[in-house]
C-alpha cells in the first residue's frame, strides 16, 4: 500500500508541484508535498491536519517538544498551533513525499451523530504515530480519484468522510472529536482563530474575539492559550511575521512595505519582533535565506600541468 501511495504522489507532483514542492489537488483539503533536498526551517501556525509521510524524514518542533518521523508514520495536528518544521532527509534520487489532509470540522460533526462514545482525549495538539492501515487505504482510494475527475465529483465526499471516520476511530479520536463538537472549547476557540486568520493585518480587540467564541474575556484568554499555546495577541503577531517573511522571500518586498502590509505601524517595532521570532533582523535573515537557497556553483576541474 505504501508503495502504491508513493507512486500516485510521485506521478502527480512531477507535473503539478509548484516551485516550493507543493501540489494542491482538485480534491478539497488534499495536498501533496515533494522536496528533493533538506529544507530551511519553516515557521507556521498550522490548521488541524494529518500528514502521511511516504518517503524521507521530517522534524517538527512545537513548544519544547520535538517530533522526528519518516516513511510509514503520520503527523496529526488537532488545533491551530505554532510549529517550526524542517525536512531533514531528501535528495534528488530519493525525494521527500507526503500527503497532507486537512481535518474538516463539518465532516467530523456529521460523523459524531452516528458514532459511539469517544475515547478519552489526551490533550496533546501534536503527535506522531505509525500510519493506520485503514487511514492509508482510505487515502489511497481518495487519491485514485485524481485520475478519474468524473468519478471524483460524485465519490470524493464519501471517501473524505470515510477517512475522517477512521481517524476518529483511532487512538487519538478523542482529540479530533473536539473539532466537531459545536459547544466544545476547541470549537469555540476555532471561531476566534478563523477571525484572526481572516483579519490578521487589522486591529482586533479581545472583546471582539471573545464574542466570536461565545466566551467571557477571561475565559476566552484561558482557553485560547490552553488550546493554541499562545495568547490571541501572540497568535496574531506570529501570523503577521510569518506572512511578512514570506512576502520578502517569495515576492521581494522591501522590509518597510512588508511591515506595513501585515499591519505594523512602526518598522522599528516590526524589526525588533521579527528578530525575536526568527533569530535575525529581517534584512540579514532574508539575505541569509536567499544565499542558502542558491544552488552551489559547479566544480571546475583544474587544467593538467
Amino acid at each position: 500500500m505504501a508503495q502504491t501511495l508513493l507512486d500516485i504522489v510521485r506521478r502527480y507532483t512531477e507535473t503539478h508541484a509548484d516551485e516550493d514542492g507543493v501540489a494542491v489537488t482538485p480534491i478539497p483539503g488534499l495536498t501533496f508535498i515533494r522536496q528533493v533536498a533538506p529544507t530551511e526551517l519553516q515557521y507556521a501556525i498550522n490548521k488541524p491536519l494529518v500528514a502521511l509521510v511516504l518517503q524521507g524524514t521530517k522534524r517538527v518542533l512545537m513548544g519544547s517538544n520535538t517530533f522526528d518521523f519518516g516513511a510509514g508514520e503520520s503527523l496529526l495536528i488537532t488545533a491551530d498551533v505554532p510549529t517550526v518544521s524542517q525536512i531533514t532527509r531528501a535528495n534528488i534520487s530519493v525525494p521527500y513525499f507526503s500527503v497532507v489532509i486537512d481535518l474538516d470540522p463539518s465532516v467530523i460533526e456529521g460523523l459524531l451523530v452516528e458514532m459511539g462514545p469517544a475515547p478519552p482525549a489526551t490533550g496533546a495538539s501534536v503527535r506522531v504515530d505509525p500510519t493506520d492501515a485503514e487511514v492509508a487505504d482510505a487515502a489511497f482510494r481518495l487519491m485514485r480519484l485524481l485520475d478519474r475527475p468524473g468519478a471524483a465529483s460524485i465519490l470524493q465526499a464519501q471517501f473524505i468522510r470515510e477517512l475522517h471516520f477512521w481517524l476518529l476511530s483511532g487512538r487519538h479520536g478523542g482529540d479530533i472529536r473536539n473539532l466537531g463538537v459545536t459547544d466544545s472549547r476547541a470549537y469555540r476557540v476555532s471561531r476566534a482563530v478563523a477571525l484572526i486568520r481572516e483579519n490578521f493585518a487589522k486591529p482586533l480587540g479581545v472583546e471582539q474575539l471573545a464574542a466570536a467564541a461565545g466566551m467571557s474575556v477571561s475565559s476566552f484568554h484561558e482557553h485560547f492559550r490552553a488550546i493554541t499555546s499562545l495568547t490571541p495577541l501572540q497568535f496574531q503577531k506570529q501570523l503577521r511575521l510569518i506572512e511578512a517573511r514570506r512576502m520578502m522571500l517569495a515576492e521581494g518586498e522591501m522590509i518597510s512595505s512588508a511591515a506595513y502590509a501585515v499591519g505594523y505601524e512602526s518598522v522599528t517595532q516590526f524589526t525588533r519582533e521579527y528578530g525575536r521570532m526568527f533569530g535575525l533582523p529581517p534584512g540579514r535573515d532574508v539575505k541569509a535565506a536567499k544565499t542558502r537557497m542558491q544552488p552551489a556553483p559547479p566544480l571546475v576541474a583544474s587544467a593538467a600541468n
